[in-house]
């Protein structure tokens, strides 16, 4: 059979685009003109006298597990607490950390890699496009960037994420609890707000920190005995745990549950236009102490979804972070008490 002719496209004429950059501090651990730092170009041809330091097995184990209880017990009571570490939870981790380094923020993400589904465009593509306004969040970052007009590009989403994740990460004050699940919060009676924005009606709840279990054993409690949880308190937690789904909503779906909320508005269907609109401006404070943003909150207002643009998820975790400082201090005083 005599093979089959697959026909050459027409070359396609493309229009250059003005890469937008932002230098990057190395702290004189190298640069970005292609060179390497002298101890390790020193290693090239010298591989045949190379070894590593000595260590002992048990020396390994101690040096994971010590940083980590030491960080679970500086967490056990911590400023805010973000469930979820997705592009929104991240953006809100970054922007917050930044404007307050003094807070103690808590991340707790229930996929051993966090990102969420920020580590790819839609329909597993890699390119990563946000509408403008959001470049002004990718150029603090220092994320580089196509400007297109209207909207801009970031070459593969796993850039933006990485980048943000690096950030956020480096900063002293915010520390990461990967396969982890939030699986229930902590909650106080509330007796209403000194302004009297916020009712002291009965049963009225105030959210004071987040219930935890790592994710695997979250997922085996229909076929194992009792694990009980663990717990971290905050005066304010910030919910971006996404729509629908395994992990989805879970705090909006958990206000329904304890009759916070009537119930949930239903995430709508696709309409760029309005919903990342909808998204960012909705992003407050739902209940006292749990502020929602993200797809999470297309859930409780009956939002449409956006599909894959990354521009809301971005700003609505600034906006998430600004709600933060806004409530924070009064939070904190009744916790307080």
């Amino acid at each position: 059979m005599a093979p089959i002719a697959i026909p050459t496209p027409a070359p396609v004429s493309v229009i250059d685009k003005t890469l937008v950059t932002k230098s990057q501090d190395t702290n004189g651990t190298g640069n970005l003109n292609g060179e390497l730092t002298t101890p390790l170009t020193a290693m090239f041809n010298n591989w045949s006298t190379f070894s590593f330091a000595p260590i002992r097995e048990s020396t390994v184990s101690r040096a994971m597990t010590r940083r980590y209880f030491r960080d679970l017990d500086t967490h056990a009571e911590s400023d805010v607490v973000i469930v979820g570490a997705g592009s929104c939870g991240l953006s809100c981790a970054y922007t917050l950390a930044k404007l307050r380094p003094d807070l103690r923020i808590s991340i707790v993400e229930a996929g051993v890699a966090p990102g969420g589904g920020a580590w790819l465009g839609g329909q597993l593509f890699s390119a990563m496009v946000m509408r403008k306004p959001a470049d002004v969040f990718l150029t603090d970052v220092g994320v580089p960037f196509e400007d297109e007009g209207d909207y801009v590009v970031v070459k593969h989403a796993a850039l933006f994420t990485s980048t943000v994740l690096s950030r956020v990460l480096g900063m002293e004050n915010v520390k990461l609890f990967n396969a982890t699940t939030v699986e229930d919060l902590i909650t106080r009676k509330h007796d209403g707000d000194a302004d009297g924005e916020v009712g002291a009606e009965d049963g009225k709840v105030r959210v004071a920190g987040v219930v935890t279990n790592w994710t695997l054993v979250s997922m085996h409690h229909d076929d194992q005995s009792c694990m009980d949880p663990n717990t971290i308190n905050a005066p304010v937690v910030v919910s971006t745990t996404g729509h629908d789904g395994p992990f989805g909503a879970f705090s909006v779906k958990r206000l329904v549950g304890m009759k916070q909320i009537e119930q949930l508005g239903g995430m709508r269907g696709l309409d760029m236009q309005s919903a990342e609109d909808a998204i960012v401006k909705g992003t407050r404070e739902v209940v006292p102490g749990l502020i929602v943003g993200g797809m999470e909150l297309s859930e409780v207002d009956g939002a449409n979804r956006m599909g894959p643009t990354f521009g809301a998820m971005v700003l609505s975790g600034v906006k998430a972070a600004e709600e933060v400082l806004r409530v924070f201090d009064l939070r904190k005083a009744q916790n307080d008490k």
